[in-house]
């Protein structure tokens, strides 16, 4: 995968070995690994028509992207390493698992959900056995060992060790990787910018957490990581008429001026961040048509705006039109795209 860089679009990856032959399947495959990864020796009894899919952004520092692949065992020699070292730190969370793997003595068995992390400098192995006939899935975060903010020497005690993806900064990670993935094609360049640095803080934040060396991480990271808690705390409880700066301070153990300050090189204030996630949640059900039957004070009251005039004034203001207008349209749309083309006979 490129590099994106400036104001150029950010990379995007949607790619298949079904669209090649069915003899050069596994030949793609391998050269995919080779290229987006790092280079490998890769066995499987599937190679007569290998099936994967990966899809993935380039986000300027880092890179993510969720591979669906047939069962295999990649072995990285140091001869792979000598052939080509991106000099990468590779964050996997197992999608579907289990996956089996070693590096610098330390093994480790993951099943799905589970996060483990790689060196691309020391050799290692990787099974995927595969499970019930299901293909494996793993979403793979790529990040630049001279951009990751703590020593090599106590990093490398985790290769290859279960990571837990439960705690607050686990569970952040998780989310991010399967949002990014998702969201890939509406990034545009400043923000998948901004995203590939959080999410290199967020996994040094996870792997200092697993190695008690949170004091070793820089102010900046510590500041990124608390941001991404306090936007996945607004996100969680949206629905919330009482979602004020008092209350998400008061959570995070933060003075009201503290958050403020937080925010200030945000895009927006804590407020209008509420407001307008908010909108756009409201938005979304309004276009909806399995809940064209709700009425509209009931789709605002489910993300907080408790008054319909207040509602109706800032969604026109953020719009241009009133919901009801809104959802009137959102229907002529889905209407328009079931009719047939008159021109076709």
């Amino acid at each position: 995968m490129e590099q994106s860089s400036g104001d150029i679009t950010p990379v995007v990856l949607d790619a298949s070995s079904t669209e090649v032959p069915v003899e050069d399947r596994f030949d793609w495959w391998c050269d995919a690994v080779d290229r987006n990864i790092a280079p490998f020796e890769i066995l499987t009894a599937h190679t007569r028509d290998y099936r994967a899919r990966i899809r993935g952004v380039d986000l300027g520092t880092t890179r993510v992207a969720k591979y669906s692949f047939a069962p295999l065992l990649g072995t990285r020699s140091p001869a792979h390493i000598r052939r080509g070292d991106p000099e990468t730190y590779t964050l996997v969370m197992v999608n579907g698992g289990p996956l089996q793997a070693s590096q610098r003595r330390n093994e480790a068995a993951i099943e799905s959900g589970g996060l483990i992390l790689f060196d691309t400098s020391h050799p290692m192995k990787a099974c995927y056995p595969g499970s019930y006939g299901r293909p494996c899935e793993a979403t793979f975060l790529t990040l630049p060992k001279n951009l990751f903010p703590l020593p090599a020497g106590r990093t490398d005690r985790l290769l290859s060790q279960q990571l837990s993806p439960a705690g607050v900064t686990g569970t952040l990670m998780c989310q991010y990787l399967t949002t990014m993935v998702d969201r890939a094609a509406d990034l545009g360049p400043a923000t998948a910018h901004r995203l590939g640095a959080v999410a290199l803080d967020l996994a040094a934040s996870l792997v200092a957490d697993h190695l008690d060396a949170a004091p070793l991480l820089p102010t900046e990271t510590r500041r990124q990581v608390l941001l991404a808690r306090i936007n996945a705390f607004i996100d969680g409880n949206l629905g919330d008429p009482d979602l004020r700066p008092a209350h998400i301070a008061a959570h995070h153990h933060l003075s009201v001026r503290a958050l403020h300050q937080l925010f200030r090189t945000e895009p927006e204030t804590v407020s209008a961040t509420i407001r307008r996630r908010r909108l756009e949640r409201c938005r979304r059900d309004l276009a909806d048509p399995q809940l064209r039957d709700h009425p509209l004070a009931a789709l605002a009251a489910r993300w907080g705006f408790l008054l319909p005039a207040e509602f109706s004034r800032v969604f026109r203001a953020a719009y241009g039109m009133t919901p009801r207008e809104f959802r009137h349209e959102a229907a002529v749309r889905r209407a328009a795209r079931r009719m047939p083309d008159e021109s076709t006979p």
